[in-house]
């Protein structure tokens, strides 16, 4: 992926969230809510999404930061850091 903007990592992450949960409706995610509780993403799931982000991203994402991806706000403000950080 080579946009970085949050808009671009947004649009990701709402897609990856959309091929793993097909039946969310992503226009109704709130923000700065958990997304867990929202789209009902059990463990391994959320599992799959960080998964997913790490491969579109080509970023690691370490299991100490998975709390930074809690909220759709919260993972679009760690992720865009993570890209412009990245080699």
């Amino acid at each position: 992926m080579s946009d970085a903007s949050p808009e671009a990592i947004r649009a990701t992450i709402l897609e990856t969230l959309s091929s793993i949960a097909p039946e969310i409706d992503a226009n109704a995610i709130v923000p700065d809510e958990p997304l867990r509780e929202q789209v009902d993403l059990d463990s391994m799931d959320f599992l799959n999404v960080i998964i997913r982000l790490h491969e579109v991203l080509k970023i690691d994402i370490p299991e100490s930061d998975y709390g930074s991806l809690a909220t759709l706000d919260g993972a679009v403000d760690y992720l865009a850091r993570r890209v412009a950080s990245r080699p």
